[in-house]
């Protein structure tokens, strides 16, 4: 086992076995309220350990590298996935979804991180992997959940809405005039987790970055000024993701001569969607959308 850093406690390859019995609370109130959640506990778990534990030793491989390429590349990647499970996470898929989805996650993330690494922060070199990824790994992980609301929400608002939205188009209203009721309420709900998280930050939840750098027996005072900066990092990135991507969406489900496109919108798991291969292509953003469509 690894000796943990100075100033941490280690923890044992037992004790870390102990603390997976914690889990039986979870799985053990399933069974009794059947919520049928005890098999999806257990895998979650079981995957979690294993993506950390190799997380773990890929961190360590990667903080000592240099190659200001290769960092650069592992943080496309990182964003690559962020955006692909952020619209996985969603229940309906329009063409060029992905596509969207990965520009505002590495325009958001790439403007944000950057600011903060070269302009406040100011690691030496630029790219030292130490500061560079796991401040990019939040940004990407709040980011995500935001964009997932966002993109449901606004799709489903436009779902519902539909006679709303059709009948202010008949009237003459420009699609701005019939949509934007909707786009702001998706923007807004997106934002909502974050906000709430900054209002009790300290009174009622301590984050994860601060305590791991107290526990590693930084001074409390240098621990929460990095935690601030974080969290301005994960408000704006969320708030430009979500921006852009609800904004391309709204573009993409609405049509120049103000129409809108709702047959472009298509349900998770029907016709069209389960396919590998071209049906991830067509929803990257190559086809004019599904086979199946919403009426």
């Amino acid at each position: 086992m690894t000796p943990a850093p100075a100033g941490a406690l280690a923890i044992s390859d037992g004790q870390l076995a102990l603390s997976a019995l914690l889990i039986l609370v979870n799985v053990g109130l399933s069974v009794v309220l059947r919520l049928g959640l005890g098999r999806s506990l257990v895998v979650a778990s079981l995957r979690m350990v294993v993506q950390l534990l190799l997380v773990g030793s890929v961190l360590e491989w990667l903080f000592r590298q240099d190659d200001a390429l290769l960092i650069v590349l592992v943080a496309v990647a990182m964003a690559l996935i962020a955006a692909v499970s952020a619209v996985q996470r969603t229940r309906r898929r329009f063409a060029g979804i992905y596509l969207n989805s990965l520009l505002t996650v590495l325009a958001s993330a790439a403007l944000v991180t950057g600011l903060a690494v070269v302009g406040l922060i100011r690691p030496q070199p630029w790219y030292d992997p130490q500061y560079l990824i796991p401040l990019l790994g939040m940004v990407l992980g709040n980011t995500l959940n935001g964009l997932t609301l966002g993109l449901d929400r606004f799709m489903e608002g436009l779902r519902s809405g539909r006679d709303r939205v059709e009948t202010a188009l008949a009237l003459g209203g420009t699609r701005w005039e019939a949509c934007q009721e909707v786009v702001r309420d998706a923007i807004r709900v997106a934002m909502i987790p974050t906000i709430n998280s900054m209002m009790v930050m300290g009174l009622v939840s301590l984050p994860g970055m601060m305590t791991g750098q107290i526990l590693q027996g930084a001074a409390p005072e240098a621990a929460v000024r990095y935690q601030i900066v974080i969290l301005f990092m994960i408000a704006s990135a969320t708030a430009l993701g979500v921006f852009g991507v609800v904004g391309l969406a709204y573009g993409r489900l609405t049509s120049a001569d103000h129409q809108l496109r709702l047959d472009r919108l298509v349900t998770v798991g029907e016709r069209g969607i389960g396919g590998a291969g071209g049906s991830f292509r067509r929803w990257w953003g190559a086809g004019r959308g599904g086979t199946s469509t919403l009426g």
